[in-house]
């Protein structure tokens, strides 16, 4: 067995593993996907169009999957105050709680297992590996908004940080929130 052989298996099993965990709470895989990112995506990204290309999958995945989670009084749309032809959507506190319990939580005991430079390590190697993926996929990567090109930390016209792509102030807790728009720095 080839060496990328093993990584691919390993791969593949530890995504079942994972996967087996996502049909917790009555919810499948994507509606846990969506609640995990609209609880992680900035204002310009959560909505219905950011979450299809985050996921990758078709608008009626997207719609069925927000209206589901909607009934279950988990998120709830409102008006977009930058176009009035969009909506966002967001988290309410019952989705923010049911979080609390998200399955994947149970990784973090397992990663316990790895000293902090191997998690490091592993996280990088991760990224990297996520972000071929999804190039040669032709997809968008998603990113911090701290960690983008057009990220201006203490900027003056901030608050106290700035997009520059967008041209908008942003605040620290923007800076920790996934982006569409983001171009790794």
């Amino acid at each position: 067995m080839s060496h990328d052989t093993k990584l691919i298996d390993l791969f593949d099993r530890l995504a079942r593993v994972a996967g087996n965990d996502r049909t917790a709470q009555g919810l499948n895989p994507v509606q846990w996907e969506a609640l995990r990112f609209f609880a992680r995506a900035n204002r310009f990204s959560r909505n219905p169009s950011g979450l299809r290309q985050y996921l990758g999958v078709t608008k009626g995945t997207v719609s069925q999957s927000i209206i589901v989670l909607e009934k279950k009084g988990l998120l709830k749309k409102v008006p977009d105050s930058r176009d009035r032809r969009g909506v966002e959507v967001r988290l309410t506190a019952a989705g923010r709680k049911l979080l609390v319990d998200d399955p994947l939580n149970r990784w973090r005991e397992d990663l316990a297992v790895l000293s902090a430079a191997q998690r490091k390590s592993l996280e990088a190697t991760l990224e990297h590996l996520l972000r071929a993926a999804l190039q040669h996929r032709e997809r968008q990567p998603f990113g911090f908004c701290r960690d983008c090109v057009h990220f201006a930390r203490d900027e003056a016209s901030g608050a106290p940080h700035f997009c520059a792509l967008l041209e908008v102030p942003l605040s620290d807790e923007d800076s920790q929130l996934i982006c569409r728009e983001q171009a790794p720095g």
